[in-house]
């Protein structure tokens, strides 16, 4: 009897980033029952190959055409990880090339082989994703065989986040830290290179540490609600996303707003969206928002959907399949000022898009307004305000676009599990 177990080298976390070393040992193991004769304790146990690979597989509801592929080791073991693994619901779109770890291995009752097993997760590949319509998911396959047997699979889970990808990597050499640059250099050592991984992580950096206020202009056809201040639109999991709401000023009261964090799952085979995701915005038509800087200058970049010049576009923007993660809700009938706080998940999928779908993220706002400005009558007898017993409030509703950028995978704690295969 063998027994096969598979371990991420990295113990503490089973994530990684596309262009990242995944690492993983594998052991083979002779182990001899105690119920078995002596005989068989003493038998060398023989198997005839193994290789290793790393899969990418999309699972979906569309209809794909799926490529037949044929690994390059046919010829040479007649069966590969990627012809024993066929049976796995979803297609193969990422697939490395398979690693023969041993031919003709021999264990003594009680041996044990251990072997390393390293590989590139490739920059283009898609993240790990779970969604309504499509899945992506990794996996390291372990295939062997014994002579004469059917073919063996352990499979090892990982999840894989995106990193963007620099085009021109020569054109951000800006983005590292100059305090060596300007320390005295040493002519006897030799200056590393700095690798497109490094330099992506630098960018990334850079972008989403970047403090970038953008204020929005509230109203409706009432008059001037209130001004909301982000004070960055990039984001990386794990943070969160803080922003401020001034109502000073104000023709028409704010009663009280909720903010939600949500997902957007557009596919890119139907861009139609359904009669279920047009009901977040059914009274898009009763806001009227306008990004201002400094005033007057208006924001094109980050517009939201629900601005003048957004509504008068000849087509409109799918909205897809809506997911909703995090919420802040403020009862702000008295305030002036308040602010918003929503924590964003490490478990969630960051902004991405491949030739089947989209991952885009938003704010959800639903105002709930009032022209009573009015807090109702004093009481005569003990001077206290009495409220009003009904308040006419109309709602509105906006969502501003976000970019959520992958964290650094050794942030997130995700301990990796031990896989085990017993071939009898």
């Amino acid at each position: 009897m063998i027994e096969i177990k598979a371990k991420l080298v990295r113990a503490d976390s089973s994530i990684y980033a596309t262009g990242e070393n995944v690492e993983c040992l594998i052991e083979f193991i002779h182990k001899a029952g105690s119920n078995d004769n002596n005989e068989n304790n003493d038998r060398i146990e023989n198997l005839a190959w193994a290789t290793v690979q790393l899969h990418c597989y999309r699972k979906t509801s569309y209809n794909v055409a799926t490529q037949d592929k044929v690994s390059e080791l046919t010829d040479l073991i007649g069966k590969t990880a990627l012809d024993a693994v066929t049976q796995t619901p979803g297609d193969v779109i990422v697939d490395t090339k398979p690693k023969i770890l041993f031919c003709d291995l021999r264990l003594k009752p009680g041996e044990t082989k251990t072997y390393f097993f390293n590989e590139l997760i490739p920059r283009d590949g898609p993240p790990t994703f779970r969604g309504h319509d499509i899945r992506y998911f990794y996996k390291i396959t372990i295939a062997t065989q014994r002579v004469k047997s059917k073919v063996q699979t352990l499979t090892l889970p990982i999840r894989v986040l995106p990193i963007p990808i620099i085009a021109r990597p020569d054109d951000l050499h800006c983005t590292e830290d100059t305090n060596d640059e300007l320390a005295p250099t040493n002519p006897f050592l030799e200056k590393r290179e700095i690798s497109e991984l490094e330099i992506s992580w630098h960018n990334l950096k850079n972008i989403t540490s970047r403090r970038a206020p953008k204020f929005y202009r509230i109203s409706n056809k009432h008059g001037f609600v209130g001004r909301f201040c982000l004070f960055k639109p990039c984001y990386k999991l794990g943070e969160d996303i803080v922003g401020s709401v001034d109502f000073t000023n104000s023709k028409v009261r704010c009663v009280q707003f909720s903010v939600k964090l949500q997902s957007q799952e557009i596919s890119l085979r139907n861009n139609t969206s359904t009669s279920g995701d047009c009901t977040d915005t059914s009274s898009v038509n009763s806001l009227d928002l306008a990004s201002i800087a400094s005033g007057t200058a208006v924001d094109n970049l980050h517009k939201s959907a629900t601005s003048a010049s957004a509504r008068h576009k000849e087509v409109e923007e799918p909205v897809g399949k809506i997911t909703t993660y995090s919420t802040s809700h403020e009862v702000c009938y008295a305030m002036l000022q308040t602010q918003i706080i929503l924590p964003i998940p490490l478990t969630v999928t960051p902004t991405f898009r491949t030739d089947l779908v989209e991952l885009k993220w938003r704010l959800h706002f639903q105002f709930v307004t009032s022209t009573m400005l009015d807090f109702g009558q004093p009481n005569p007898e003990s001077g206290e305000l009495k409220a009003p017993a009904e308040i006419p409030v109309e709602t509105m509703i906006w969502n501003l676009p976000i970019t959520l950028y992958a964290a650094n995978p050794l942030q997130i704690y995700s301990p990796s599990q031990t896989q085990c295969l017993i071939i009898k």
